[in-house]
């Protein structure tokens, strides 16, 4: 649903005018709207504490309904460790991890469900439950999910506070020479909100360490330490320094194609347990992966050979 409304009195803060306005919407949903980029503001992404002027054209579009009912399936996991806290899954490339417009079943969160029941921290409500933080659909590897609240608000306030570890494996465009650090806010894209970028505009800090594994002829293989976890972080980021993720179709080329997405694994992840342990799991490179690093090897001894 799109709405358009021109403000007659400045003064008000976005959500705060949003719930004033004949469309049913409280100020918190408004506020979680503003959140997800669903506002602009005379045509650019709004802040919900922002204060609005007398004449600013605000537009609002609201996402279809989502079921409030998410089917459990029987979907197989490759569960890397559990227990009555929670779980570490390793998540395969091309799984949505919860149910969106266009991904309502065959997601983690079914999946989930069907493997732990009602065993699932209700946090993030009926779409995200357990759910503590997320990879991309095109991303591989570990993920933890909370099966009680008291859990996820441990595990929860471990990522807030960047104690989190989180190291991803990437295969990017390009020769990388040297390790480096990208410092850099990351917003949502003022024309494409789907899509995220490197803006000093409605941003927050966001911050990739990246070290050089291996070179190849034209890509690089890079391990990658976050300390925030922004959507699409490393993915925008080392689009940003010039060498984006191979096979990234949103923020690269595509190419190749076999891969359909990103070239990036989640492949270790360490945090307190909620009963004090600090737990770490590491796990393999996928088989797609490893098939591209077998395929730059084979170029790379093809080009010294010649």
């Amino acid at each position: 649903m799109h709405y358009e409304f021109t403000c007659k009195t400045g003064g008000d803060r976005t959500d705060k005018f949003l719930a004033l306005q004949d469309t049913g919407i409280t100020r918190s949903a408004a506020a979680a709207l503003i959140e997800q980029g669903c506002c602009l503001v005379n045509g650019k992404i709004a802040a919900k504490n922002q204060k609005l002027k007398t004449g600013d054209t605000v537009t609002l579009d609201v996402p279809e309904a989502q079921p409030a009912d998410i089917l459990p399936e029987n979907i197989p996991l490759d569960i890397v460790y559990e227990d009555s806290d929670l779980l570490v899954v390793n998540k395969p490339k091309g799984m949505v991890v919860h149910p969106a417009p266009g991904h309502y079943s065959g997601t983690l969160v079914n999946a989930l469900m069907y493997h732990c029941g009602d065993s699932l921290s209700g946090i993030n409500g009926v779409i995200r439950p357990g759910i503590v933080h997320r990879i991309d659909r095109d991303t591989s590897g570990l993920l933890i999910v909370a099966k009680n609240d008291t859990a996820h608000n441990i595990l929860a306030e471990q990522i807030k506070v960047h104690s989190f570890t989180r190291e991803y494996m990437a295969v990017v465009q390009g020769v990388i020479k040297e390790n480096g650090t990208v410092d850099a806010p990351i917003g949502r894209h003022k024309i494409d909100r789907k899509k995220m970028c490197v803006t000093t505009e409605n941003s927050r800090e966001a911050v990739t360490h990246y070290f050089v594994e291996q070179t190849y002829r034209n890509n690089t293989l890079v391990r990658l330490r976050l300390e925030t976890g922004r959507t699409h972080q490393i993915r925008v980021h080392m689009a940003y320094i010039g060498h984006p993720v191979t096979g990234d179709e949103v923020y690269g080329n595509g190419s190749p194609k076999w891969l359909c997405g990103q070239c990036l694994h989640a492949k270790k992840i360490g945090f307190i347990h909620p009963d004090g342990r600090y737990m770490e799991f590491d796990s393999e490179l996928p088989d797609y992966f490893k098939k591209l690093l077998a395929n730059l090897e084979t170029q790379k001894t093809e080009i010294e050979t010649a």
